[in-house]
């Protein structure tokens, strides 16, 4: 279960983004472990004082950056790490940036692919599938 701190509208960080950084953070430190469901927003809400639409802001944030999952009947299940988190983040950076420039889907797939592989060859330090 995530220990919550607490908020303040005195905060410059919006306090939708400071419940976010609170449940990455307890994420981060094993609070909360992949496949573990997150308590509901109005809990989270009561807890930290906040309205429960603040929180639901910061939770589609989450789900955004790939690490929760909302299933109807599920609830909201932690899926990822603020590592993957922060890849997805830059893999959004790039798609956009790559569509500014004209590339198209398959093109970028190839050019990261290609990059991969060549980065693993090299290193060895690539997990997962072939990309």
């Amino acid at each position: 279960m995530i220990q919550f701190g607490s908020v303040s509208k005195q905060d410059p960080l919006d306090l939708h983004e400071q419940v976010a950084a609170q449940i990455r953070r307890g994420i981060a430190e094993g609070e909360a472990a992949p496949g573990e469901r997150l308590a509901p927003a109005i809990d989270i809400a009561a807890i930290l004082g906040v309205n429960k639409n603040t929180v639901i802001r910061a939770l589609h944030s989450l789900r955004d950056e790939g690490m929760l999952d909302f299933t109807r009947g599920r609830g909201i299940r932690v899926v990822g790490t603020p590592q993957r988190g922060a890849l997805l983040s830059k893999i959004d950076e790039l798609v956009t940036y790559a569509r500014r420039q004209g590339f198209v889907a398959d093109e970028l797939v190839e050019l990261v692919g290609s990059r991969a592989r060549k980065s693993e060859q090299q290193t060895g330090r690539l997990r997962g599938a072939q990309a």
